[in-house]
């Protein structure tokens, strides 16, 4: 299997997801970026256009993971399976995306506020649509009782907050895997709206 090369838009942007996290996008300027990748500035000009334009293709990017990883999640799991089973599965991918690649997701929860314009419009139509399955999901589990009384608007936004949260964190070499981070916060979730005790 061939080891497929990074091309020098993904290096540029892998270099700025990393400066982001750290700096922030305000704090961050081009020459940053460039020094980064050890090139001059001006050499950046020739792969990207301003630095809003790597912002923007960085979090468009983590907003495609998140919706491919939601949709099939949803898939995978059987409609009669009902809704603890399907937000699990929600939660599990949401954390995969976040521990796939931390600087990416970090990115898109923190930064995507410092687009102009219609972009920022459309990541925000983005985000919303995406926080629906979790809304959507919640509100079925409480007209059927499936969740202990709660607002679904509420439980959305405290499970979404609690999963974005890892995104400041995570670290690839810390002390839980990827899958160990992704178990306990499926168990909390679903613990926390159902009311079950462990």
């Amino acid at each position: 299997m061939a080891v497929q090369v990074p091309t020098r838009r993904q290096t540029i942007e892998t270099a700025a997801s990393a400066l982001f996290r750290e700096r922030g996008y305000a704090g961050t300027s081009v020459r940053d970026i460039a020094r980064a990748l050890d090139i001059r500035g001006a050499s950046l000009y020739a792969h990207v256009t301003s630095k809003e334009d790597v912002l923007w293709s960085i979090v468009e990017r983590a907003a495609t993971a998140f919706e491919v990883a939601a949709d099939q999640a949803l898939a995978s799991v059987p409609r009669s399976a009902g809704e603890p089973a399907h937000l699990e599965a929600l939660v599990r991918a949401h954390v995969g995306v976040i521990t796939a690649d931390p600087e990416l997701a970090n990115v898109f929860v923190h930064e995507w506020r410092h687009l102009s314009g219609p972009r920022r419009a459309r990541i925000l139509a983005r985000r919303d649509a995406y926080e629906a399955r979790f809304r959507r999901l919640i509100a079925r589990g409480l007209s059927r009782g499936t969740f202990a009384h709660a607002d679904a608007d509420v439980a959305a936004t405290f499970v979404l907050t609690a999963l974005n949260g890892i995104a400041t964190w995570y670290r690839p070499r810390g002390r839980l895997s990827r899958g160990r981070i992704a178990d306990q916060f499926a168990a909390l979730t679903v613990r926390a709206l159902t009311g079950e005790t462990p």
